[in-house]
């Protein structure tokens, strides 16, 4: 059964982060709050978590999966940001966007899009999201806790914990998060492409 474990939204609490985060680094798979709905995440090389996403999301092998950062620099890592886009994705975040980037060798292979080699990356608003990720001192992966035959993300802690009390580790519930995914703009051509229209104003990087 997953453990459900709530935390302040604005000022999360240490020993309920240091709990989640010692999951993550025991190969757990976590379902957490976002600035855009629920998200299921996992350490960056957990293959196995990888899998258990797959499973409860039934997804292929052309889903995208998304790299969380903490910030622009950690983002760079992971990603190739050409200079030609650097400021419009530097402007945007952190924020409700998603960018569809070329993957540098710091990203597993098995996590890649199966043709284009690409990953998504993101920096969350989410102050409970910045606090996980500060004390595990590196990324997670993750991919929108939407499920199957659903089109918009999970937003309530409890119902996740319903749903996924078998599938998951822990449930955080910070109350209210956002109800919109985030918009994910493909820059994988060096032209930005929406994928999906979020909660991100997508007319900031088409007309």
């Amino acid at each position: 059964m997953a453990r459900l474990l709530d935390v302040h939204p604005i000022d999360p609490q240490p020993r309920a982060i240091s709990q989640v985060v010692a999951v993550l680094r025991d190969g757990g798979l976590i379902a957490y709050p976002t600035d855009s709905g629920y998200a299921l995440g996992a350490t960056l090389g957990n293959q196995e978590a990888k899998d258990r996403i797959r499973e409860i999301r039934r997804l292929d092998d052309k889903h995208h999966y998304t790299v969380i950062c903490r910030d622009f620099a950690q983002l760079g890592q992971f990603v190739f940001v050409d200079n030609s886009i650097f400021r419009a994705i530097k402007s945007a975040t952190p924020g409700p966007y998603t960018f569809i980037l070329p993957a540098t060798k710091e990203v597993p292979r098995k996590l890649l899009h199966a043709k284009k080699k690409t990953i998504g990356v993101r920096i969350p608003q989410s102050r409970v999201v910045q606090a996980i990720l500060a004390e595990l001192g590196e990324p997670l992966l993750s991919s929108t806790l939407i499920l199957p035959g659903e089109s918009e993300p999970m937003t309530q802690g409890w119902l996740v914990k319903e749903e996924l009390d078998h599938a998951v580790d822990i449930v955080l519930d910070a109350g209210e998060c956002g109800i919109e995914p985030t918009t994910v703009v493909d820059f994988s051509s060096g032209e930005p492409v929406i994928a999906r229209a979020g909660a991100g104003d997508p007319t900031r990087f088409v007309g």
